[in-house]
């Protein structure tokens, strides 16, 4: 395998990290804007 196929897959490999880390943040915000507003004072 040459040098620039690795740096590729190594790039795939980080974006999809970047993609899962970044969906599982905005879930959690979503989480917990839907825990707050259950549990604000009317």
């Amino acid at each position: 395998m040459s040098e620039s196929e690795s740096w590729k897959e190594r790039g795939v490999a980080l974006r999809v990290f970047v993609y899962v880390f970044a969906t599982h943040l905005f879930a959690g915000f979503v989480y917990l804007l839907f825990y707050v507003g259950e549990h604000a004072h009317k």
